[in-house]
């Protein structure tokens, strides 16, 4: 089974193959943090269509297939979340993105202690630069 499964969306000037990223998510893999399922990279035209980029050379070729099965809208629709989200609610018109789907292998006991304390998560968000330099280190 897996764990908790994030969709975070990183929006680009243009597509950009560089490795970096990809670098930091193998080394959190090793680590046990957290496992890439899948990516997909799109542009999104001024008209607000979207359209998938090609794979950077070498990428497996499925590479972006569970994404744009999931956020595209496949599936039985009885087994999908009731909150709606919308990719165009993250990317605006012109603009390129990559659409991560990753499992948050830290994640799943915590998940599990909330669901038998009889909570649920309600939100998320990630904080600004801004906000998380007024957090103290340590």
């Amino acid at each position: 089974m897996t764990g908790p499964v994030q969709v975070l969306v990183v929006g680009f000037e243009e597509a950009s193959y560089s490795g970096v990223v990809l670098a930091e998510l193998r080394r959190l893999r090793e680590a046990g943090v957290v496992r890439l399922v899948d990516v997909l990279l799109v542009r999104r035209g001024e008209d607000g269509d979207f359209e998938t980029l090609p794979l950077p050379p070498g990428a497996d070729p499925d590479l972006g297939r569970i994404a744009a099965e999931i956020l595209g809208g496949g599936g039985d629709e009885d087994d999908r979340d009731p909150e709606t989200w919308s990719l165009a609610d993250a990317v605006e018109p012109g603009g390129v993105a990559a659409v991560a789907l990753l499992e948050h292998l830290w994640a799943a006991s915590l998940l599990d202690a909330i669901d038998t304390a009889g909570g649920r998560p309600l939100g998320e968000l990630w904080l600004s630069p801004a906000d998380r330099d007024l957090i103290p280190e340590g």
